[in-house]
């Protein structure tokens, strides 16, 4: 074991920081941690008794129970953008549609703090792409040399790039044939 080496000597914050940072840099983070927040003071501002001195001021409404759909739909796409990068468009725009609902039906949207939250949370998970993976360099298989290659199993025939394959081996399992629904 040299002096140079990192790897058992690191301490454990350490290590979480940078595995958190690599998670954290494969997903829309930051536009789940928004909608997520954003279902809080929807949820809560219905239900909410504010104390003002001896004063009891009730936030009830008639849309309570949408008020708490909306706050839960919220926390859940919040979750689902962490955990399910996949669904990020889809996530985003139901984080609008949501933030939008919730003006007339609870209490301005959270007294606005929710609905700003949710909005800005959903255009950025719409707006965010997956960075593109790096291609490995293959300078072994280049042929300087210009010489035609012999045709191998798999290989396109060069009329329509289908694959003269008919044994289903081919890169994509298509047998030539295309999905059409």
């Amino acid at each position: 074991m040299s002096a140079e080496s990192t790897g058992q000597n690191e301490h454990y914050l350490r290590v979480f920081r940078r595995r958190f940072q690599a998670w954290r840099g494969t997903r829309p983070f930051w536009a789940g941690l928004f909608v997520l927040l954003s279902g809080f003071p929807i949820m809560y501002f219905p239900y909410a008794n504010l104390q003002i001195g001896h004063l009891t001021l009730a936030m009830a409404t008639t849309g309570g129970a949408g008020s708490l759909i909306i706050g839960v739909l919220l926390v859940v796409l919040g979750f689902s953008l962490w955990f399910q990068r996949h669904v990020r468009t889809f996530a985003g725009v139901a984080a609008i549609l949501l933030a939008l609902v919730s003006i007339p039906v609870s209490n301005l949207g959270g007294f606005v703090i929710g609905f700003l939250l949710a909005l800005i949370g959903g255009a950025m998970a719409v707006s965010w792409a997956p960075a593109k993976e790096e291609q490995p360099v293959v300078a072994a298989q280049q042929n300087t040399a210009g010489a035609p290659q012999p045709a191998a199993a798999g290989a396109t025939n060069g009329a329509g790039g289908e694959f003269d394959d008919l044994s289903g081996t081919t890169p994509n399992g298509t047998n030539g044939r295309h999905s059409a629904g």
